[in-house]
């Protein structure tokens, strides 16, 4: 099963490498983070969406080397990471995969760049089904359950520091049934959509 799947996920960065940014490099006005590398989709064939989430298909889940076209090996087989950029506030796994869209795994990483660190800031994170949120390879949120996604309807963490430089962002989203998607965005002290920084899709 490697090579349909590998060249699924080559098919994929074919037909996204030359899309343009979304926001050239930026943020959107509310501060979603429309411009993403994604690797999908892995099968979950336990069916526990919740289990998936916490378990790492591969070691480096936290903080991947992400960059379009390098294929990443997950849980024994290999899928490569594609540039995508999302007409959306999220990221659309089921658009992007709509033969292999249920009981899987998605991962989608973005490279944010600050001039100077940006400390007391409020991280956004919304999913369906599941979801969870690594910054610089810390987990920052999760939600285990499943839903839909609700553009207001977001998971929070508090206090969150994007340091000056390269800032590794990675969303991972399990899905059950039916859609399959997810969003992120950063809020400044009052409350305000973070759009001062780069969004790179390359390290």
């Amino acid at each position: 099963m490697k090579t349909p799947v590998l060249l699924s996920s080559l098919a994929l960065l074919a037909a996204t490498a030359s899309t343009t940014l979304a926001q050239n490099g930026k943020p959107d006005a509310e501060g979603f983070i429309r411009d993403w590398l994604v690797l999908a989709p892995l099968a979950n064939p336990d069916g526990s969406g919740a289990d998936a989430l916490d378990k790492k298909q591969f070691a480096e889940e936290a903080s991947p080397a992400a960059k379009a076209g390098a294929v990443q090996k997950v849980a024994g087989k290999e899928l490569a990471w594609a540039k995508v950029a999302s007409a959306n506030f999220y990221v659309d796994f089921k658009e992007l995969h709509p033969s292999q869209s249920e009981q899987v795994i998605a991962w989608a990483v973005a490279y944010v760049v600050c001039a100077a660190e940006k400390p007391g800031l409020t991280l956004k994170m919304n999913s369906n089904d599941q979801g969870k949120v690594y910054l610089n390879g810390k987990e920052l949120v999760k939600f285990t359950d499943t839903r839909t996604l609700e553009k207001d309807a977001e998971d929070t963490a508090a206090d969150v520091t994007l340091k000056k430089g390269v800032n590794v962002l990675v969303l991972k989203v399990v899905n059950e049934e039916n859609n399959w998607q997810g969003s992120v965005r950063f809020l400044d002290k009052a409350g305000k959509p973070v759009t001062d920084v780069k969004i790179e899709t390359k390290p």
